[in-house]
């Protein structure tokens, strides 16, 4: 249920709020609007009244937000936020039914992507958006109906969709490592590339070596596209998934610094909440996906 109408200020004054919250006067606010000094003053004033705080104290010719403005107008932001994304998203889908999930990237693009073309055929009154999410997030804060996921069964409430495993590769420059090495601790001796969502992944693959390393340290980046950048200009060695590993052997900016694949112990899962049922969209893409999993 919608609060009173009362406790409603227009979009105008809110817009005015942010404004001046954002740029630190009432001229800059205006400018930013296309309005006049006095118009924005005008909607302030009238916000001030209707929640009967004061928002805003003049000092000399300008203005400063009190504590209680700057915190209703951070408040007025996310709403204006939301607003705004809401008319993207229908704008976009026009008459047809949304499903927005939540990706990785790496495997969004590799490994899901064409799932969805199949899907999208199947589909067409509905439209897919995507969004790029690394870690768990609050799904009644976001506006995903899913996610795809990476790790271990670690994120309560949800339900999931086992969808695959995955097989990672020292990868290297040429001009870094000129010859094949086949001793996996001689890589300790070279710059470790680390991938943020992945603490303990290089740990993990000289593990299934057979060889011992703790605290190994290193670059540190957030995506896998960045990981890979980085090594290609020779800071260092990255473990990419397969499907990256031999686009970039293929296209010779990569050489594989150890001759063997090594499966890691997190899994790629489709996860929505136990609380919301899947809407039709989502159901049907989950059986799509359960359809075409791999064995």
């Amino acid at each position: 249920m919608i609060a009173p109408r009362r406790f409603l200020p227009s979009i105008p004054s809110l817009l005015a709020l942010e404004a001046v919250d954002r740029l630190g006067s009432v001229t800059a606010a205006a400018h930013d609007l296309a309005l006049t000094h006095s118009a924005v003053s005008r909607q302030l004033t009238v916000l001030e009244e209707q929640l009967g705080v004061e928002l805003l104290r003049r000092e000399g010719r300008g203005v400063r937000l009190t504590d209680s403005g700057r915190d209703y107008a951070q408040s007025a932001r996310n709403c204006l936020q939301d607003l705004a994304d809401a008319s993207l998203r229908i704008r976009a889908a026009g008459t047809r039914i949304s499903l927005n999930l939540a990706i990785r990237p790496a495997f969004g693009m590799s490994w899901l992507a064409p799932r969805l073309r199949i899907y999208a055929a199947r589909h067409p009154d509905i439209s897919i958006n995507l969004g790029t999410r690394l870690t768990p997030f609050d799904f009644a804060q976001e506006r995903f109906d899913a996610a795809i996921h990476f790790g271990l069964r670690d994120w309560p409430g949800m339900c999931w969709l086992d969808l695959a495993g995955e097989e990672v590769i020292p990868c290297c420059a040429p001009a870094l490592l000129p010859d094949r090495i086949d001793d996996p601790q001689a890589l300790l001796a070279l710059p470790l590339l680390h991938l943020e969502g992945r603490p303990g992944a290089w740990e993990e693959w000289f593990q299934a070596q057979g060889t011992e390393a703790s605290r190994l340290r290193g670059m540190l980046f957030d995506q896998f596209a960045t990981l890979a950048e980085a090594a290609v200009l020779g800071f260092g060695l990255a473990l990419l998934p397969r499907p990256m590993a031999e686009a970039e052997f293929h296209r010779g900016r990569l050489v594989p610094a150890f001759d063997r694949y090594a499966p890691t112990q997190g899994r790629y899962a489709l996860v929505w909440p136990e609380a919301r049922p899947p809407s039709p969209a989502l159901a049907d893409l989950i059986a799509l996906l359960e359809e075409l999993r791999e064995p």
